[in-house]
């Protein structure tokens, strides 16, 4: 990985800081700040697909000349630059004045992945989403909180779809030159650099910080030079490889990332681990604390109050498993002062999940973690009930695995045209106390007609959207013509419009609403009231299923039956995913339950005022009310078949009888008025509920304070 280059075009002294403003994401939630960047130079900032690192490597002199020029533009700029020294410097903050004896206190957060800017695609889908919007909530909140992952050189696979349909993953080294990373410094302004005991080698990492306000992601990655060059490739994609490579990164993560921090010199107080990928972090912090003096038993009860584990999986086979060989081998070089307890140690993470004993990742947090939590209600209960043999002796009910519920940052995915109407009916400061039930009761009262302007808009720009890549695609790319029209060129801005946007797998069942395909033909191509569907989302590399459900939607899309109503997006990622959630009217989720964890694409679009349309799993089956979108409920059924059959009639129904009829009936004004409140609904209850202020101060309340004493 290159280091960053000093980009060609040197900046006016005047605006100097407008490099430290793009290389902080930041920016990427603060409305004043992506204003600055935007009104720049707008065609730049389009063509960058929202990258101020690289837009400045490529601004011409002119541009910056005239924005020097303009004293609304240096306004923003002078704002957005004292409002980010206010994030970084974290004083008056809601954890300083609640938590004023924590002093210089560190909460480190470990991840596979982070999804914070399209810029750095160190992600792969709801993981990491969640990662990054955490994250961002503690720098909002002023949390001493730093996270620890990996800078993968190749990121996530680019998905294209070939003309009969078919995922093709793409890999492409990125160029790191235009993201907003840089080198992490140790104490004396040298690079870190970290060694990884590895089996019977040792492995080099160098670390990459990137900068979100107040809090920092710091990034290990192997692809150094001393390295071998199998084991730079370790760090190379997300989730790539076999399962040998897999444990391996796991190693890296858990290992690697407890003694970057010792080597940068920070000394957290507690570990929150984010899924099972960084559970071997117990095995370097044991092994620290035994070399300072403390007995084997002192150190892992001192783990064990410190450490703090969630769980986002509900089925056995999705949580990472190896044999005990694999772990054996690998782990060669890392027992240390821990040899005389290696048995133990293997023992915490034994698991029998059918196949057989294995060593199994979540075993290993769920042993060593004092805090346990899954990510909704319905999950937490799920989590006690699979996880129950990890603690035979107890009842389901008293296991100590509890919830909290997911959330999603509303600054960065709130639209900024919703962001402006609740200003101007909420006040200015809305945003610092959108977390309060009793402010956002206050929607009720906006005009349905403002409402309504708003949502026409948001639907206006996902059009121009999808009209554009399908250009592009065309005219760039030279797909085939079947290609174009499964994109969506067909679309209409004024129909109802329906969202599903997810990893394509069996479980999300993303063919449920072509059971019966007829009938679904009546209600897409209904005179005056006709309903189309956006498609998007990735599948797994290796789910070779979930590839041909995705072929399967694609080919709908081109049956004449349908009227050019479905389409396919390809290459979801976050850039495509805010046109989504903001841009459809209502949001699509049919997992077979209880199988969805939380989710949280629904969060985000119901606060855009997109109302959820679901099965009653995950956050849904808390976040219902019966007035703010719509439950999916038959009767329970004999079998998978079965219940099927019925989700998929019952959600026919709620589209005839209910939701086409609410968006289409109009007032004298063209206002659906049935329709609007219940947008607001979505928007008040939603909101507050599920928002990441919520969910980071949860953690802190209940996780974090009780583990740092506070």
């Amino acid at each position: 990985m290159p280091f960053p280059v000093t980009p060609v075009t040197p900046l006016p002294p005047r605006i100097a800081r407008l490099r430290d403003l793009a290389h902080d994401l930041w920016w990427s939630w603060n409305p004043v700040a992506r204003r600055t960047f935007r009104s720049l130079d707008y065609l730049l900032w389009r063509a960058t697909a929202h990258n101020p690192v690289l837009m400045l490597d490529r601004i011409e002199p002119s541009a910056l000349n005239r924005a020097q020029s303009d004293s609304a533009w240096l306004a923003d700029y002078d704002e957005a630059v004292r409002q980010l020294d206010l994030a970084r410097g974290a004083r008056e903050t809601w954890f300083a004045r609640t938590y004023p004896a924590a002093g210089s206190t560190v909460i480190a957060y470990f991840s596979a992945e982070f999804a914070v800017h399209q810029s750095l695609p160190i992600y792969a889908g709801g993981l990491g989403v969640l990662a990054g919007d955490h994250c961002k909530e503690a720098s909002d909140l002023g949390l001493p909180l730093v996270g620890i992952g990996f800078c993968y050189p190749q990121g996530y696979f680019r998905q294209r779809i070939s003309s009969e349909g078919w995922q093709e993953e793409h890999y492409e080294r990125l160029d790191w030159s235009h993201a907003p990373v840089a080198r992490a410094r140790q104490a004396d302004g040298s690079p870190c650099i970290i060694t990884i005991p590895l089996g019977t080698r040792t492995v080099l990492a160098q670390v990459w910080q990137v900068k979100l306000g107040g809090i920092s992601l710091y990034l290990l990655d192997t692809d150094v030079e001393d390295n071998a060059p199998w084991d730079r490739e370790l760090s190379a994609r997300l989730y790539g490889g076999d399962r040998e490579t897999r444990l391996q990164q796991e190693v890296i993560l858990g290992i690697g990332g407890v003694r970057l921090l010792t080597q940068l010199g920070i000394e957290p107080a507690v570990c929150h681990l984010n899924e099972g990928h960084a559970a071997f972090v117990v095995l370097q912090r044991l092994n620290d604390l035994c070399d300072r003096g403390l007995t084997y038993e002192a150190a892992l009860a001192e783990v064990r109050r410190t450490t703090i584990f969630t769980t986002h999986t509900p089925v056995p086979a999705g949580h990472d498993a190896f044999t005990f060989a694999q772990v054996e081998t690998h782990l060669a070089g890392v027992w240390g002062t821990l040899a005389p307890h290696r048995e133990h140690l293997l023992r915490l993470g034994l698991y029998d999940n059918g196949s057989g004993p294995m060593f199994n990742m979540t075993a290993l947090a769920l042993r060593t973690a004092g805090a346990v939590n899954g990510v909704s209600q319905l999950h937490g209960q799920v989590t006690r009930e699979m996880w129950h043999p990890i603690w035979p002796d107890l009842p389901v009910e008293r296991l100590p695995v509890r919830a909290i519920t997911n959330g999603v940052h509303v600054p960065t995915w709130m639209s900024s045209e919703m962001d402006g109407l609740l200003s101007r009916h909420l006040g200015a400061d809305w945003r610092e106390r959108h977390d309060d039930p009793a402010l956002l009761d206050r929607v009720l009262a906006i005009p349905n007609g403002e409402l309504w302007e708003v949502r026409e808009q948001l639907r206006g720009f996902l059009f121009h959207f999808i009209r554009e890549r399908t250009r592009q695609r065309w005219a760039g790319e030279q797909v085939s013509a079947a290609r174009v029209v499964a994109g969506g060129p067909m679309l209409d801005r004024r129909v109802l419009t329906i969202g599903f946007a997810r990893r394509f797998t069996g479980y999300k069942r993303p063919e449920l609403i072509f059971s019966d395909p007829d009938r679904l033909a009546r209600i897409l191509c209904a005179p005056g009231r006709a309903v189309q569907i956006v498609f998007a989302g990735k599948a797994h590399p290796a789910d070779e299923a979930g590839k041909r459900h995705l072929q399967h939607i694609y080919f709908r899309a081109l049956d004449p039956r349908f009227g050019g109503r479905i389409a396919f997006v390809d290459d979801y990622d976050l850039h495509v995913a805010h046109f989504l959630v903001q841009g459809c009217d209502v949001w699509l989720n049919t997992p077979r339950k209880p199988l969805e964890a939380s989710g949280t694409s629904g969060m985000k679009a119901a606060l855009n005022g997109t109302p959820h349309l679901s099965i009653g799993d995950g956050w849904w089956a808390e976040g219902f009310t019966g007035t703010n979108g719509w439950l999916i409920d038959p009767p329970k059924a004999a079998d998978d078949a079965a219940q099927d059959w019925a989700d998929a009639q019952a959600l026919y129904a709620l589209l005839e009888q209910e939701i086409v009829p609410a968006f289409y009936d109009r007032d004298e004004q063209g206002v659906p008025l049935r329709w609007t409140q219940v947008v607001k609904e979505s928007i008040r209850t939603v909101l507050p509920r599920f928002s990441a202020r919520r969910m980071v101060k949860e953690y802190v309340q209940e996780m974090y304070a009780p583990a740092l004493r506070l």
